[in-house]
């Protein structure tokens, strides 16, 4: 029992010690308390007011039936301990997991959350140079994506710990406008990257399928087959670590944008956000929305749509098109080419908090989207643009952008057309 206990609480501090777990001081608490009990046989003893006032410190007043704080806790710790196992914590010797319907913590020995997945046997058309050099390229800008990431960190936002030091745009009544809710808020603030769905093939590397966003879509990739069959490997696996070029830039500009504006940012991957950071903080989403399901759950009453060829306009007004494809030679890689960003603010989660997203279906496009909200000049021309008679900006709102671009880098942004959300939410408690 004591080599157990030892082993566990082995465990418990590789979790405490990951990106996950890392910035959240309560699930920490929460896990710890739990994993005390459960080794000490009391777990099962456990009332929910008590883990209120002894793991979360919740006044002796605490009535379960009138309030939800541990339900919604526990809940977020399960959800985060999946999350943890589906990615840094992959290899660990021991699975920590807490069953539904009771406080006792499970120790388990390892079993891969994704079982690794053999490919159908069918023959498929033959792969092709052309084929494998495409999905080597996908490798390499993944790996780019990767290492602008870390160019992010090093420019003053570290996870969980507070942004140091300034920057060098000068905050002008139109970036003010732009940032207000969530500059003014006292919520904290993540930053999520897009890091979609990635594959790791043996004897050949990680690859990005489009349009495969979930583990359970692979088995039906022809691509994917077709490249395990022509490197003769047998299973593949999941990877959540890799980010594109254009959402890791436009990381970099916010970074550099936010300086000491904001105390505290946070930065975390779209696998590891979850519903309760949607209901608790201000988020900036950055990249593709395929893939993030949590950020998806909030596009009700949106009027407009990213969509993998371009932009879909649910209601068209007079001389606006119902769909705006990209431009041409954009999916063969054309040196200068048309795309467009999509900035949305919607409320978050039950109507708090602010949700932020920057999309687009190109790497220059999540750039441009970021630059709009940090370069004083194109700030100026959307408030210009999106300002009501009163000289106020739409407190939410869903704005196009057209993106002009050469080599993948934004040339032009120009202002397309944008709506103004309407979306009922409580005022009490939002901010």
């Amino acid at each position: 029992m004591v080599l157990e206990a030892e082993a566990a609480r082995a465990q418990v501090e590789r979790i405490f010690q990951s990106k996950a777990f890392r910035s959240s001081d309560v699930l920490r608490h929460l896990l710890s308390y739990l994993v005390d009990a459960s080794l000490s046989g009391t777990a099962d003893d456990l009332k929910e007011y008590t883990v209120a006032v002894d793991a979360l410190g919740k006044p002796s007043s605490y009535d379960p039936r009138q309030e939800s704080a541990v339900r919604m806790q526990v809940g977020r710790l399960r959800q985060k301990l999946a999350e943890y196992y589906r990615t840094e914590g992959i290899d660990d010797p021991i699975v920590i997991d807490l069953p539904k319907g009771g406080f006792a913590v499970a120790f388990e020995p390892h079993k891969a959350v994704f079982e690794p997945i053999a490919l159908s046997e069918t023959p498929l058309a033959g792969w092709r140079r052309r084929e494998i050099l495409l999905a080597g390229a996908l490798v390499l800008a993944l790996v780019a994506g990767a290492i602008f990431a870390t160019v992010f960190w090093k420019a003053g936002v570290r996870q969980g710990k507070t942004v140091a030091g300034g920057s060098d745009v000068p905050l002008t009544p139109e970036l003010q406008q732009l940032w207000q809710p969530i500059l003014s808020s006292s919520r904290p603030l993540v930053v999520c990257i897009a890091t979609p769905l990635s594959v790791l093939v043996p004897g050949f590397g990680f690859v990005r399928a489009f349009g495969v966003n979930d583990w359970e879509d692979v088995p039906g990739s022809k691509g994917i087959a077709a490249l395990k069959e022509a490197v003769h490997a047998s299973t593949v696996q999941p990877t959540f670590g890799y980010t594109g070029v254009g959402t890791a830039t436009a990381a970099l500009l916010l970074g550099e944008f936010f300086g000491a504006r904001q105390k505290s940012v946070v930065v975390t991957r779209s696998n590891l956000l979850s519903l309760p950071e949607l209901m608790e903080e201000n988020v900036v989403f950055l990249g593709p929305l395929s893939g993030a399901r949590e950020i998806r759950a909030l596009r009700v009453d949106q009027e407009i749509l990213l969509e993998p060829d371009g932009i879909r306009n649910l209601h068209p007004r007079a001389g606006e098109p119902a769909f705006i494809p990209e431009g041409p030679g954009a999916k063969g890689g054309a040196a200068d080419l048309d795309t467009y960003a999509l900035i949305s603010r919607v409320p978050g989660l039950r109507g708090k908090g602010e949700i932020l997203s920057l999309s687009g279906n190109q790497i220059s496009s999540v750039m441009a989207g970021a630059q709009a909200l940090t370069d004083p000049s194109v700030a100026k021309m959307l408030i210009a643009k999106m300002k009501t008679p009163s000289g106020a900006l739409p407190r939410y709102f869903q704005v196009v952008l057209r993106v002009r671009s050469m080599d993948g880098v934004p040339t032009e942004i120009s202002y397309l057309f944008h709506r103004v959300l309407t979306i009922a939410r409580p005022t009490a408690g939002s901010q």
